[in-house]
């Protein structure tokens, strides 16, 4: 039987997950994948998410192309990451809002989800095996 795994292990593995769909998909990663879960929300912050050919057409004067490229990805992406989030936090996601800044390099995801994920209370764990958890 595996355990119900706690909030902050699936954030963790959606960060990661995520991180890689990124890596797989577009061949590019994002140095930083944060995810928060907020009952039914999702937040995902990705830093450094703009792709080479993306940072290109920014700096040779083409932002509004850039800015396409960037929303044209996103888009051709969300249907992997639904089903990503999905599979991690085993609740359907009704709606996924993203926008990608080129100038900073952030993209921000908010999913809205079916319902709460099911996650242990990280108390219920005894503090030993938490601690060793962290590292």
């Amino acid at each position: 039987m595996t355990a119900t795994p706690t909030r902050g292990q699936l954030e963790r593995t959606l960060s990661q997950r995520i991180q890689a769909l990124y890596r797989e998909q577009l061949g590019h990663q994002p140095s930083k994948v944060t995810c928060q879960l907020f009952d039914e929300k999702l937040a995902i912050v990705l830093e450094d998410s703009i792709t080479p050919p993306e940072q290109l057409l920014a700096n040779s004067g083409q932002e509004e192309l850039a800015k396409q490229v960037r929303a044209d990805l996103s888009k051709a992406i969300e249907p992997q990451l639904r089903e990503l989030i999905k599979e991690v936090l085993g609740v359907e996601v009704l709606d996924l809002l993203s926008d990608g800044k080129i100038d900073t390099g952030r993209t921000g995801t908010i999913a809205v989800l079916g319902a709460t994920p099911t996650v242990r209370d990280p108390a219920s764990t005894p503090k030993a095996k938490r601690q060793g958890e962290e590292n």
